[in-house]
């Protein structure tokens, strides 16, 4: 398996708000939260930011993508996606090493129902730093 890199292009944007979608769905049971609104802040988000992406490709066919960008002295990971048919191939681990090779700090919003996620980055040294609602926390490292 190579795993190699490139910017993401203004076409990956329905399918990252397609990955983003399918996990507020599934994870963000807050009855308090308006979810049209928090759909469209999303798609909204990853419209302007297309060009913080970067498209994760295995033998050159797309992988995955994810977001990583300066917030002051740290970095933020965001929208950290695998398409299906390579999760559990070590794709979301390279990422994450990947990102932790520059040296900064890390954090990133999760879902706290996301079992697999949140293994896959204690396994990687990141902890809880923040209850953020009833269904999302910090993971810092």
């Amino acid at each position: 398996m190579q795993l190699s890199y490139e910017p993401a292009r203004a076409e990956d944007g329905p399918v990252i708000f397609g990955f983003a979608k399918e996990l507020i769905e599934r994870y963000e049971t807050d009855p308090d939260l308006d979810l049209e609104m928090a759909l469209g802040w999303t798609k909204r988000k990853i419209e302007k930011r297309i060009d913080e992406y970067t498209r994760v490709l295995c033998d050159g066919e797309v992988a995955g993508y994810y977001r990583f960008a300066p917030d002051g002295d740290k970095m933020e990971l965001d929208d950290l996606y695998v398409l299906p048919e390579y999760r559990n191939r070590g794709v979301g681990t390279a990422v994450l090493r990947r990102c932790l090779a520059q040296g900064k700090p890390i954090y990133f919003y999760v879902f706290t129902g996301n079992a697999r996620a949140v293994a896959l980055y204690e396994r990687e040294g990141f902890h809880k730093a923040e209850d953020v609602s009833p269904t999302r926390m910090i993971m810092a490292r």
